[in-house]
């Protein structure tokens, strides 16, 4: 894909000397890769000798991405799950590869990710502007979970006779994040009492009218997600879903396009929640699932869960939600992991 010349930034001519060789690009981008810790924020100087990323030139609106994690990393789990979720025109997978479009600051991106092997994953990263190298990086990283310490989520889980099993089988298992929170929560909206192949749909259909084009193509790659503020002013013909919803599906477009719903990854969980659950049709389901992803919180567990309920009822255990609570209670601080291992042994084997 190539992007508008008018968005690449400044380019220099190469010196006319025939004997002149180009030099290989430089990696940029490079620090120690923090650790993702309960109750927000990261512990550094973790790793020290391992950098968090390393991204070399690769023409004139690329990058090349070497993105470093802490093994194991359960890498094709995690690819079914954005996967099973892509939202046409925005997401994609396939032979081992995600690609996704990303809205960044100075203009959007695209960004392939694949496995790079142990203890990276490797990438293709294009930009509009390349200003937005650090951002698009990070966001990648959050999507990803790549800063989290799986030994210490190990650690917690392993001694219960419940989860222990289901971590000791999938020990690199992660709690995938996301690149865009106000996208994620649009998403946790539209995903409200149907399949998540119906709330694919809906999406698709939602970023095909309401999405900002991107200025080429990129394969199946089309679209920007609809921002909240196209969505404030959606025709409501346009919204295949039941009154409430619409009602519920504006009234958080408006709260996240004012600011009223601050979804930062450095916003307070507990106020972001609180302000979420005062909106028409969001209950303790969807804000929680917004809290766990979109805020990347590592200690959320769905008690109402259906797929909750079905794991613990598979495993011999009653699925209620007051004795899925007790059961969570020993999980901390790592219950949404606990959330993901649980639903794990809902997929097909």
């Amino acid at each position: 894909m190539a992007w508008p010349a008018a968005s690449r930034g400044c380019t220099r001519s190469r010196p006319a000397d025939p004997a002149a060789r180009p030099r290989p690009p430089a990696p940029v981008g490079v620090r120690k890769p923090p650790v993702r810790r309960p109750g927000g924020g990261h512990d550094d100087g973790v790793n020290d000798d391992e950098p968090q990323a390393e991204a070399v030139e690769d023409g004139p609106d690329g990058f090349r991405l070497r993105l470093a994690h802490r093994p194991p990393l359960d890498l094709p789990r995690l690819f079914r799950f954005l996967a099973a979720r892509a939202v046409p025109g925005v997401e994609e997978y396939g032979s081992g590869t995600y690609r996704r479009v990303l809205t960044l600051p100075h203009g959007p991106g695209t960004v392939a990710l694949t496995d790079g092997g142990e203890g990276y994953v490797t990438g293709r990263l294009r930009l509009a502007d390349r200003r937005d190298l650090p951002v698009a990086v990070a966001l990648c990283r959050r999507l990803l979970d790549l800063d989290t310490d799986p030994a210490a989520v190990t650690e917690a889980l392993a001694g219960c006779p419940l989860l222990g099993p289901l971590r000791a089988a999938a020990p690199g298992l992660r709690s995938p994040g996301h690149v865009s929170p106000a996208e994620l929560a649009v998403r946790a909206l539209l995903g409200q009492q149907i399949s998540v192949a119906g709330a694919r749909t809906i999406a698709g259909r939602l970023t095909a009218a309401y999405g900002r084009p991107l200025p080429v193509a990129d394969g199946g790659l089309t679209h920007e997600f609809p921002t909240a503020e196209a969505l404030g002013t959606a025709d409501p013909a346009d919204l295949p879903m039941p009154t409430a919803r619409k009602t519920a599906l504006y009234a958080l477009a408006g709260a996240l396009a004012s600011g009223e719903v601050v979804l930062d990854p450095d916003a307070d969980p507990d106020e972001a929640e609180s302000r979420l659950r005062a909106l028409p049709g969001i209950g303790p389901w969807t804000a929680s699932y917004i809290r766990m992803r979109a805020l990347g919180d590592p200690d959320v567990f769905l008690a109402t869960d259906l797929g909750v309920r079905h794991a613990l009822e598979r495993l011999g255990h009653p699925g209620d939600p007051a004795n899925a609570r007790r059961l969570a209670e020993r999980w901390r601080p790592w219950r949404s992991y606990a959330s993901h291992h649980l639903w794990s042994t809902l997929e097909p084997s």
